[in-house]
Formats: C-alpha cells, sequence, structure tokens
C-alpha cells in the first residue's frame, strides 16, 4: 500500500465538570463530547524511519519530532505488533493548535488508524481504543466521534444518541492555551474561593440529564440552556479577553457561548444556518462554521 488518509474531528464539550485532583494527578471528570465537522487530515506513506510534516493552520506550532502525539502513536501501535515504526506521517492541519478542540488528539487517533491500515496489521478496535487511552485522555473520542459521555479523566466512553444537528461557529484566538496551565487555575480558583481541589473532598461528577435530553432531542435551545464548562473561568483568568470574544458572539445571536475545552477557542450555538454566518462574519480574524455531530476516524 503506498499512502493511506485518515480524517478525524475536533471537539467541543457541550459538558464539562471537572471533579477534584487525584492522587495521579489527574481529574475526575464527566464531560459531553459533542464531534463536529472540523476536520484534520493524517496520511501515512511508507519510508524508512519515523518522519512528521505537517500544513494548513498554525503549523508552526505543530512539533515535527518525537513528541508530537501522532508521532507517538505510530510508536505505540509498532511497538504492540512489533514492527519498526517506519512511516512518514504528514498532518493537513485544519483543526486550532492548542484550541481546546482535541487536535493533538485527533491527529494521534488518525495516526494509529492510518498506520494500522498502511501496516496491514488488522488491529481490533478495543485495542486501538486502549491506546488511544494510554497516549490521552481525549484520544478515544477523537477515534469513535459521534457524542459521547466521558467520565474516568475523560477516557471512559457511554455512546450518547443525538435526535438533529447542531450549527455551531469557532472563534480562533491567537496563540494557545495550556491544558495543564488551565487545570492548574481552575484548582487555584477553587482554593482561592474557600474550596477545595481534592478528589477526597469532592463529590464525583455526573452528566446533566437535561443536557443529555436536549441532544436526543435534537433541540438547539433546549442545549443552550444546559451548556457547561467548569474551566471557563480559569481560562478567561489567564485570558482575559476570552470574556470580551464570548460576549460579541452572543450579542452577534448565539443562543449560547462557551470556551471550548481548556481554550481559548470559543463555541457558539447558532439557531440556523443564516445565524451561524451572521455570526462568523463577526469575527473577521476567525471564525469557522461546523455542524454535529461528525464521524470520528474515517478511512478515506
Amino acid at each position: 500500500m503506498s499512502a493511506v488518509t485518515v480524517r478525524v474531528p475536533a471537539k467541543v464539550n457541550v459538558q464539562l465538570s471537572v471533579g477534584g485532583r487525584r492522587p495521579d494527578g489527574f481529574h475526575d471528570l464527566a464531560t459531553v463530547f459533542l464531534a463536529v465537522g472540523l476536520y484534520d487530515h493524517v496520511t501515512a506513506a511508507p519510508a524508512d524511519g519515523l518522519r512528521i510534516t505537517a500544513a494548513g493552520r498554525d503549523v508552526a506550532r505543530v512539533p515535527l519530532d518525537a513528541t508530537n502525539l501522532a508521532a507517538r502513536a505510530a510508536v505505540a501501535l509498532a511497538k504492540r505488533y512489533g514492527v519498526e515504526p517506519d512511516v512518514h506521517l504528514h498532518i493537513d492541519k485544519d483543526i486550532p493548535v492548542a484550541g481546546g478542540m482535541a487536535g493533538g488528539s485527533a491527529d494521534a487517533a488518525g495516526a494509529l488508524v492510518a498506520c494500522d491500515a498502511l501496516w496491514g496489521l488488522g488491529a481490533p478496535r478495543e485495542e486501538l481504543l486502549a491506546l488511544c487511552a494510554e497516549l490521552g485522555s481525549d484520544v478515544p473520542f477523537s477515534l469513535v466521534g459521534g457524542a459521547a459521555l466521558g467520565t474516568g479523566r475523560g477516557e471512559i466512553l457511554t455512546p450518547l444518541e443525538v435526535g438533529g444537528e447542531f450549527r455551531w461557529v469557532f472563534a480562533v484566538a491567537e496563540g494557545g492555551l495550556s491544558t495543564p496551565d488551565v487545570y492548574r487555575e481552575c484548582d487555584r480558583l477553587r482554593r482561592a474561593g474557600g474550596g477545595s481541589d481534592l478528589a477526597a473532598d469532592l463529590a464525583a461528577p455526573g452528566a446533566d440529564p437535561a443536557l443529555v435530553a436536549a441532544l436526543r432531542e435534537g433541540s438547539a435551545p433546549a442545549l443552550s440552556a444546559a451548556l457547561s464548562n467548569d474551566l471557563q473561568a480559569a481560562s478567561v483568568s489567564l485570558r482575559p479577553a476570552l470574556a470580551g470574544t464570548l460576549a460579541a458572539g452572543l450579542a452577534a445571536g448565539a443562543l449560547a457561548a462557551l470556551v471550548s475545552g481548556s481554550g481559548p477557542t470559543c463555541a457558539f450555538l447558532a439557531p440556523s444556518e443564516a445565524a451561524a454566518t451572521a455570526l462568523a462574519a463577526a469575527f473577521p480574524a476567525g471564525a469557522y462554521p461546523a455542524l454535529s455531530p461528525a464521524p470520528g476516524a474515517t478511512l478515506l
């Protein structure tokens, strides 16, 4: 096989409930992932050794060495099957880098599917999901797509029913935010407010029944009333300009606005296609309409 290409979606967390910090440093989560139609494409081709290249949005900020999560995915799969990780991975970026939309995780899931096909391994889906979980908390959902509740640190997935399409506009901020930094700021804000950041002191979070029902019904107004992100205050604390971005989206007609994941991309739920077009026009520096749900990693 000369080369294979896999398409992988971005995600938005329509619920991100953050529990306490665990002894392993992660946080207990109840997060509802929704895959959106904004895609990276990962192409795997034969090579002498491991090589990473990238093109598209923000490529100057994409690492092209062994630290790239897609490269780590190829190495992990090769090690599992006792083969050499001889592959050229080329990543066409459209998902914002360090934008809270799981672009790196999507590339890792894409690399696993692409290398599995290129090398003819025939890895069972359960094995690919286990490798995804080892690589990162968001990687399993990038493989699965659609909609799902993520528990544990987000890697334990329960599929959710979606009864219709939802229209989004994503406003991309300059520069990224470090996910670990945002979680540390969340902990700091909780302590500063007189609370605790420890899992032993906080109840484990759960899915919001109203949000799950809104997805099942395909109701954008109901979903807009249920959106939540416990990391939003921390993201805004680290990047105060996000408050203005969120307000601008609401003023431009969004049903609801929230920071996507750990940010700094902001997500706006639109009531219609025309409203999404008007919303995107309100952010000339960079805004991208997208439909959800979207399929997970797909071999093209």
